[in-house]
């Protein structure tokens, strides 16, 4: 990535909001129309692809909540919670395990939440048995198996238990290490207990480690976030992700709980973005997209240097081949050229398990047009180029003639020097990486449909 990336004129020009594009079409997009019943049909006649699986498990609760979260959680200190849900969970198990051939591995498993290790550890065990009871899981060490670990929940022997059911690659949630900014979000967290975790991967052969930080959060300077930055490079994780924070208090109740006043300006919040991006490129870092950076011998720098690299609900991902089957409240799945999501409160979710059906409440099946739009976001945000003979090959279509309008569009990008266009190919150059979602919203034809939709801020 070059110094070049950061074109703070270009930034302010483009300062708009816009998806993340972890799907197209993007969650608004999913009805009430696409029903439980339409889900298992799809996902019975995807196990004729024998296409690997990935499998996500929600995990809803949280000790305390963090003033900043959007995820769907439930805050609680009372540990009786679980085995009710895990109950549920298991029996959504069985119910979605038997729709996958038992031939079909899982290449790709991951526990998000809410805060997975809020499971005590029988629990965690008995989760993974369920899981393996059910699906056809790696033993041998290949697959990507990872977890969202917050510090606080976490410790020793718990990173060793999750490395003997089969995890070796985990993120670490830090936020910010200035003791200021941690009291005003509610997070109070230590650096001493966050590095003995990932110290206590790395001793327990984890492969990656990933610590995610956020930029934008009430009381951070320059100054503050850099000392963060020097604790997080002093341990020299794999990866990092630095988030935007988005301070949507109208859609998100906890973070009423922050004082706007205290947010930093948006020159200060630029710049705290300008200095994190010289930093992690200097120390070595490569910039992958979309908030994420990794060291070059990362499994996703590599991933995108050899054209591999996919996005989807968990972010960037090496597993372009797999069905994505999500179980738990919330949780998300992508089967065939269809996605699928669960619904979204523990009542609702436990009454139709209670019931014996999938807790599928919405989802959307993708037409030609949408599989070619994703295809070509997909390109664009993942590898920051695309190849127009190779999406006319792919889609049967003539690039230049389907996308007359878009690429109408994308010249006054190319005048202020995002990206370049010719005959062959549509490449990113560097002062477009940071605004990749605005690239890519010239492809999406649902946000022309959108008005008055909420995202958050590109940058």
């Amino acid at each position: 990535m070059q110094n070049d990336i950061f074109n703070e004129a270009l930034i302010r020009r483009y300062d708009t909001s816009g998806p993340r594009y972890t799907s197209y079409p993007t969650a608004v997009q999913f009805h009430d129309g696409f029903t439980a019943e339409r889900y298992a049909e799809l996902a019975r006649q995807s196990n004729a692809s024998g296409r690997p699986l990935s499998l996500y498990f929600h995990i809803p609760f949280c000790d305390t909540v963090c003033f900043y979260c959007a995820c769907n959680k439930v805050a609680t200190k009372d540990r009786t919670k679980s085995p009710p849900y895990l109950e549920r969970l298991f029996a959504e198990i069985e119910l979605q395990g038997a729709l996958f051939d038992r031939s079909r591995t899982v290449d790709q498993l991951h526990w998000g939440g809410g805060t997975p290790t809020f499971l005590n550890h029988d629990e965690m065990r008995a989760l993974m048995a369920q899981t393996r009871r059910h699906f056809n899981l790696r033993d041998d060490g290949s697959g990507e198996y990872s977890i969202e670990i917050d510090p606080r929940e976490a410790d020793a022997a718990t990173v060793a238990l999750l490395a003997e059911l089969g995890f070796n690659r985990m993120s670490l949630g830090v936020q910010d290490f200035s003791p200021e900014v941690q009291k005003a979000v509610n997070r109070i967290q230590s650096q001493e207990e966050t590095f003995a975790v990932l110290q206590a991967a790395r001793d327990n052969g984890f492969k990656s480690v990933s610590i995610d930080l956020i930029y934008g959060l009430p009381l951070q300077s320059v100054e503050r976030f850099s000392r963060t930055l020097d604790r997080v490079l002093e341990v020299g994780p794999d990866r990092l992700s630095v988030f935007n924070y988005a301070h949507l208090p109208d859609l998100f109740k906890p973070q009423r709980r922050i004082s706007e006043a205290d947010l930093p300006s948006p020159a200060e919040k630029l710049a705290i973005l300008k200095m994190t991006i010289e930093r992690l490129t200097e120390a070595g870092y490569l910039y992958i997209g979309m908030d994420h950076f990794a060291r070059p011998d990362d499994e996703l720098a590599i991933a995108q240097r050899d054209g591999t690299l996919y996005r989807n609900f968990q972010g960037y991902s090496t597993h372009a081949d797999c069905d994505l089957v999500g179980m738990g409240v919330t949780s998300i799945g992508v089967v065939g050229n269809s996605y699928s999501q669960n619904i979204r409160d523990l009542d609702g979710y436990y009454a139709a398990i209670d019931s014996s059906r999938l807790p599928i409440f919405r989802g959307v099946e993708l037409d030609a047009d949408d599989r070619l739009r994703r295809d070509v976001i997909t390109r664009l945000i993942c590898h920051f180029r695309l190849d127009k003979r190779d999406v006319e090959q792919a889609h049967d279509i003539d690039f230049d003639a389907y996308f007359a309008g878009e690429l109408e569009e994308l010249a006054g990008m190319e005048a202020d020097g995002l990206l370049t266009r010719d005959v062959e190919t549509i490449t990113v150059h560097d002062a477009g990486k940071l605004l990749i979602r605005n690239i890519c919203m010239v492809f999406d034809r649902y946000l022309r449909q959108q008005q008055g939709r909420r995202f958050s801020k590109v940058i």
